[in-house]
């Protein structure tokens, strides 16, 4: 991202309904970025997080500040779980889905259909989309 995107954002158009922000051709991000989301690099940071106890590999959506800031009652169900790395959003559209009460009812539904080998099921269905590179922008 270019050096304040925060500020920036509020004059990028949000081609997503809802609390969450999505813009296919974001003026923000710089080539290297474009590449990194591409690729999928980006989120490999996140491992950390993984590894240090605050997300699992598989789970909900990462929740921003910004929407925290604004949900609804209903939303606060999907935070039952801690966040993942991958989950029902990342196999079932990725960034495709552009409402974010359509997130919510994957997170949902992810927590109702939760078992070990469903897990396991996720993480392979997104190593296959990985290697497909689709979804990601």
């Amino acid at each position: 991202m270019v050096q304040n995107a925060d500020v920036l954002k509020a004059v990028v158009p949000n081609e997503a309904k809802g609390l969450i922000f999505k813009n296919e051709q974001d003026p923000r991000v710089t080539r290297v970025g474009r590449f990194l989301r591409k690729t999928s690099l980006d989120e490999f940071p996140q491992f950390w997080n993984v590894l240090i106890g605050e997300m699992s590999l598989v789970g909900t959506r990462p929740p921003t500040h910004d929407e925290v800031s604004c949900y609804s009652e209903h939303h606060w169900k999907r935070l039952n779980v801690k966040p993942g790395l991958t989950g029902e959003w990342q196999v079932n559209g990725r960034s495709a889905i552009k409402d974010f009460e359509e997130i919510v009812k994957l997170d949902l539904r992810y927590q109702n259909r939760w078992t070990p080998l469903y897990d396991l099921e996720i993480l392979w269905r997104t190593i296959a989309i990985l290697f497909a590179k689709t979804g990601a922008y």
